[in-house]
């Protein structure tokens, strides 16, 4: 090869590898990851695989076994939702999600540590899919401390949010159960 194609070539590469850098972003705080196999999952920005133009969030399986989950988390104080109904929607999309993946919300409470709970593992979203919407509503009790919402990836794959919202519904909005089996015995984070 000639000399000068070699430079062109390195050139290309650097180019390419500069453009998919600037494409995936730093995931900004208040955000973080969490679950029982948190260390097995990478986030941040994806400025490419976007809907709403503005970066979308990801949580995708880096390594280890992907037998647990991560999840994209954020904290909130319930102090201005007490007695209030709460939705949180976002566009959701999966790939290769092995297990499956969804919205989920929690509410800590000063009584009990799950004073209200969703985790989408009863309507999974599992393998490839295109952008969806999804939400969960959830009663804040009045002793309501904490509300932890965000995305969950059971396995491997990659789970992309996108246009998120979280506000006050009224009470024609109907809350999300889990099945009895499926509660958990003490806070997701």
């Amino acid at each position: 090869m000639r000399p000068l194609h070699v430079i062109a070539a390195a050139l290309a590469a650097t180019s390419l590898w500069v453009v998919a850098a600037e494409s995936v972003g730093k995931l900004p705080p208040p955000w973080f990851v969490s679950g029982d196999h948190a260390t097995s999952y990478v986030a941040g920005i994806d400025n490419v695989e976007t809907i709403s133009g503005k970066g979308a969030k990801f949580l995708r399986y880096a390594q280890g076994e992907d037998k647990g989950f991560g999840s994209l988390v954020q904290v909130i104080s319930a102090q201005r939702y007490l007695g209030q109904r709460v939705r949180f929607r976002a566009m959701i999309k999966t790939r290769d999600v092995s297990n499956w993946a969804g919205l989920w919300m929690q509410v800590q409470a000063q009584k009990r540590p799950n004073g209200a709970f969703y985790n989408s593992s009863d309507q999974p979203i599992k393998g490839s899919t295109a952008w969806q919407v999804r939400s969960v509503t959830l009663d804040v009790p009045e002793d309501g401390t904490t509300i932890s919402f965000g995305v969950i990836n059971s396995g491997s794959g990659q789970v992309w949010i996108d246009e998120l919202s979280f506000d006050v519904v009224d009470k024609s909005v109907p809350v999300d159960v889990m099945p009895a089996s499926r509660l958990p015995e003490k806070p997701v984070l």
